[in-house]
């Protein structure tokens, strides 16, 4: 599928890789599922990315966009991935739209093989979460705010938890409640960033709040207001802006820590990603709640960009895939 438009995919027909044309590092992949990620949607509304901006071009190159991806590999240039191993992880090309994806090997792992093709899509996410958690520090003993719900906020949410957080509060435009529970959320709080930053008091402020929502400027300093003096921000969110506003006087006078970042070392988070969902299996039945066919993605993205109670992560599977 090609992002022709702004919100509008089309078909389109492309040459088959040629594996002999794989670049050192590189592995060809026959695509079983993807998912949607937040970090697409800019694309889909036909914004630009700012460190790539000519991948924001319309038509946009065929497969794109979308970059988690779960595959059988076809032909490989990577010491550690072999031809006819099922994996997960990322297609660097965000062009995981398609029958076929070249991608580096990096950023590849196998997984478990009972673990259903559709419900491993999430070991990408996932892993993404335990590296950023992982750059908090010890979290045991605090309590913490994840702004924005989503697919991304409800993995926060847990890992936080389980890492030992002692109250968890998740704040969403949506109505999450549904899910509160399976996601160790203490207290999920049905409105925008900025209301509920604002009605925060000394005496109830979280030491940790994790901006999960990106694509604004707005929420990382509703992140800034809501926090107690002392705590720690994680910004996980994808900027849409260069430049960013923020209240420098409010984050100096409350003495305050801001962490970011990018996942490094993918395998190891992806094997990290393996081993923690098989110690929570439950997540795995609440964390997929939509299947859809490739053609089916326009409708797809529209969901994701205009999400409901009861949806988390869109998965999606090429015609007559055997993901299922």
């Amino acid at each position: 599928m090609r992002l022709v438009a702004p919100q509008r995919f089309e078909a389109c027909d492309v040459g088959e890789p040629d594996a002999a044309d794989l670049p050192a590092g590189d592995v060809l992949l026959r695509m079983l599922a993807g998912g949607i990620c937040g970090s697409d949607l800019q694309f889909f509304r036909g914004v630009r990315q700012l460190d790539a901006p000519e991948r924001g071009n319309l038509p946009a190159p065929a497969g794109f966009p979308a970059h988690e991806v779960v595959g059988v590999v076809v032909a490989s240039a990577h010491d550690d991935v072999r031809v006819g191993e099922t994996v997960v992880g990322w297609a660097t090309g965000y062009d995981a739209i398609a029958e076929y994806v070249v991608t580096r090997g990096d950023g590849l792992t196998t997984f478990d093989a009972a673990l259903p093709i559709v419900t491993a899509v999430m070991l990408q996410p996932l892993a993404c979460v335990l590296a950023a958690v992982s750059r908090l520090g010890d979290v045991a003993g605090c309590t913490a705010a994840v702004l924005g719900q989503g697919p991304i906020g409800v993995l926060f949410s847990h890992v936080l938890k389980t890492s030992g957080a002692v109250h968890v509060t998740g704040v969403d435009r949506v109505d999450r409640r549904d899910v509160a529970a399976t996601f160790g959320v203490d207290e999920m709080v049905w409105a925008s960033a900025d209301r509920w930053a604002r009605n925060q008091h000394d005496d109830s402020r979280p030491h940790v709040v994790i901006e999960a929502i990106g694509h604004q400027t707005a929420t990382l300093n509703d992140a800034v207001e809501a926090v107690a003096p002392g705590g720690r921000i994680y910004y996980f969110g994808i900027p849409d802006e260069r430049i960013y506003p923020f209240d420098m006087d409010r984050f100096l006078a409350k003495d305050l820590t801001l962490i970011s970042g990018l996942t490094r070392n993918r395998r190891h988070w992806l094997s990290a990603a393996e081993e923690y969902l098989s110690r929570h299996p439950d997540l795995a039945a609440a964390y997929v709640t939509d299947i859809v066919g490739t053609h089916d993605i326009t409708s797809a993205y529209e969901r994701a960009v205009n999400p409901r109670p009861g949806q988390l992560k869109i998965v999606f599977t090429p015609p007559a895939s055997d993901a299922a």
